[in-house]
């Protein structure tokens, strides 16, 4: 059985996002990336269910620029066989991203695809959706737990009351939810041994998608601050400033 995991290149979850000051977008310059972390949880799950003997290979894919080559390191760091970098040097819209990993689907022939179920950076929650459209798979997105049993697989999901649990025929597309694992920090001679793995390049042309925007971004704004606490003597005078402010009557 083999294992598609596509891997995204965002802004390290600790690190503070700025905005530019011409509203145009993220400031992307000299800030840490990594790997979006429901990526890493989707590499984790692939990886265990290698070493449990019931994946053969496992595969990871990353779409973006260069640099994205090092997010790939450290999937393969994490367990992954080979690398798959498609270079798109400017944004890559969600449906594009589908688009892409539905031919390199065709191509590889996996018989699961594990995904993080969104991205930190747009949080757009799309991706997976839009893949197992377009491949005409069945899906079973926000993962809490994941059990294999010869052509189906058993999925747990994350929904408001509780758990959902859902049986879908493989081939199969599965996003990951927080809560599947914990994966792991990569060994320091795993991450040597990364280095030795193939990576290989392709470009959208390659796989005859057009990457070209279709939503146009007019502004990047952050939140507004947050206005400062006031403190109060007692209860009493707390129950009254929040009924002067309109929250109680």
């Amino acid at each position: 059985m083999k294992v598609l995991v596509p891997v995204k290149r965002v802004i390290d979850y600790n690190v503070k996002v700025r905005v530019k000051a011409d509203q145009s977008g993220v400031d992307l310059a000299n800030v840490k990336m990594s790997m979006n972390p429901f990526d890493e949880i989707a590499v984790e799950e692939a990886v265990r269910l290698k070493e449990k003997g019931k994946v053969t290979e496992v595969v990871a894919v990353s779409i973006g620029p260069q640099q994205a080559s090092e997010t790939l390191r450290t999937a393969l760091a994490m367990g992954a066989d080979r690398g798959l970098l498609v270079k798109a040097d400017g944004p890559v819209e969600p449906l594009a991203v589908a688009k892409i990993l539905k031919a390199i689907v065709d191509a590889e022939k996996p018989d699961l695809v594990i995904a993080g179920k969104q991205a930190i950076d747009d949080d757009s929650n799309q991706v997976g959706q839009m893949l197992a459209a377009l491949l005409g798979w069945g899906q079973g997105t926000f993962a809490h737990s994941l059990e294999l049993d010869g052509a189906s697989a058993k999925i747990a999901r994350e929904i408001d009351g509780g758990l959902q649990t859902v049986t879908v025929k493989l081939p199969a597309v599965m996003t990951t939810d927080l809560r599947l694992n914990q994966p792991r920090y990569a060994s320091l001679p795993n991450i040597m041994k990364a280095k030795k793995k193939p990576i290989a390049e392709k470009t959208p042309a390659d796989y005859g998608v057009d990457t070209a925007p279709r939503l146009k971004v007019l502004k990047v704004s952050e939140p507004p601050r947050r206005g400062a606490g006031v403190k109060v003597a007692s209860v009493a005078e707390l129950l009254d400033r929040l009924k002067d402010a309109g929250v109680m009557p």
